[in-house]
């Protein structure tokens, strides 16, 4: 590239860079928004969420052009293109938890005049949300920091919310046999509960393609060679 070509391109990644810090940051806040909206059974408030994911829709449209445009246009190398490949994926794990949001609105219309939450049970869904959240910020401060350690961290971090969801799924299915609410609600509650354990795998993730934009690497580089190892060690004899 000429150093003016050069200088534009980089202007544009910072500008894709910045629009995927503040798309993130938007499902950042709506996780604990519609579990509000969850425990309240707020319906007014489940419709507002599920009527702003279009604007959701339209910055990760328009984030994933300006990718493309920079993919045809400028042909980057080596680290750019690693940049530009991981706000692609980025994009669509964002844009997906957005998704995986206006289920769980959808879910709360759904058990609207079914469902009481117990003390426990309500405080185990704040716990889910509060991690959800927790691990958004982290996957951001990685891609923000270039940070492949703490990327690479959110495995582990994520088994916290993997924990509650199970404990969460125990917690729903004891409610039901107490008569709290029928079992069409019980399984609603046990599909939200996967909901909010999914955002999480969505920026565990994020963390995988900071990895890869850092580095090069990713989970399935090491699969690949395991399978290339296998294909060239000689047959046992028999």
């Amino acid at each position: 590239m000429t150093e003016e070509l050069r200088k534009s391109f980089h202007e544009a990644l910072e500008d894709v860079r910045s629009g995927i810090v503040a798309e993130a940051a938007l499902v950042t806040e709506l996780i604990p928004r519609v579990t509000e909206v969850l425990l309240d059974l707020d319906l007014v408030g489940a419709q507002e969420i599920i009527d702003e994911d279009d604007e959701i829709d339209e910055m990760s449209v328009a984030l994933e052009e300006s990718c493309y445009s920079m993919l045809a246009l400028q042909q980057p190398m080596a680290t750019d293109l690693r940049s530009i490949v991981t706000a692609l994926w980025a994009n669509s794990h964002i844009e997906r938890s957005a998704d995986l949001c206006v289920n769980i609105a959808k879910g709360a219309r759904r058990i609207y005049g079914t469902t009481m939450f117990s003390p426990r049970l309500r405080g185990i869904i704040v716990q889910m949300s509060e991690e959800a959240a927790r691990l958004y910020r982290l996957a951001m401060d990685a891609y923000v920091d270039k940070n492949a350690g703490l990327a690479a961290a959110l495995d582990d971090i994520d088994d916290r919310l993997d924990d509650l969801q199970y404990e969460c799924v125990v917690a729903i299915f004891e409610a039901h046999a107490a008569g709290d609410f029928d079992l069409q609600a019980a399984i609603q509650l046990a599909l939200i509960t996967r909901y909010y354990e999914r955002i999480g795998d969505h920026a565990v993730n994020i963390g995988e393609r900071v990895r890869y934009m850092v580095d090069g690497w990713m989970p399935a580089h090491a699969a690949a060679a395991r399978v290339r190892l296998s294909r060239t060690e000689e047959p046992e004899a028999r």
